[in-house]
């Protein structure tokens, strides 16, 4: 996404914000580690079928969520702190304040918890996803 179309899609998120977002847990987070901020759920116009979400997601100190999956296109935007991610299959990333993570709707999200034991971190959800599916549910973690 080009910076100062990031730039409007975070003031959009803002206004979600000041006009009164809600909280919740989403399937495939742990409830007792994440903050969860519904800031915009927009149906597309143009695209029928479709919407487009945007939460943040706190985690408190060694917090995280369980294996999940979101059968959408989801952007991650780290807006404070460090997170560690992995889809199924792929390596594990640490991102930091200002980094971007990219999901697709068959990914499978494995990893995604606080890189750190001591600070929280906080992130930006934008997604893509089908306007009668949930943003998230729970997939059984992979064989070891």
């Amino acid at each position: 996404m080009h910076r100062s179309n990031f730039k409007g899609l975070a003031a959009l998120c803002l206004v979600g914000v000041l006009a009164g977002a809600s909280q919740s847990t989403p399937a495939g987070t742990n409830s007792a580690d994440a903050i969860v901020v519904q800031l915009l759920t927009e149906q597309l116009a143009d695209i029928a079928g479709k919407e487009l979400e945007v939460i943040t997601v706190e985690y408190p100190p060694g917090g995280g969520s369980l294996p999940h999956r979101h059968d959408a296109y989801v952007i991650v935007y780290v807006l404070e702190g460090s997170v560690q991610m992995r889809i199924r299959g792929r390596e594990l990333v640490t991102l930091h304040a200002g980094q971007t993570f990219l999901e697709r709707p068959e990914d499978v999200h494995e990893v995604s918890r606080n890189a750190s034991a001591t600070a929280p971190a906080k992130f930006l959800v934008v997604a893509l996803k089908a306007s009668d599916k949930p943003l998230s549910r729970p997939v059984p973690a992979a064989a070891e």
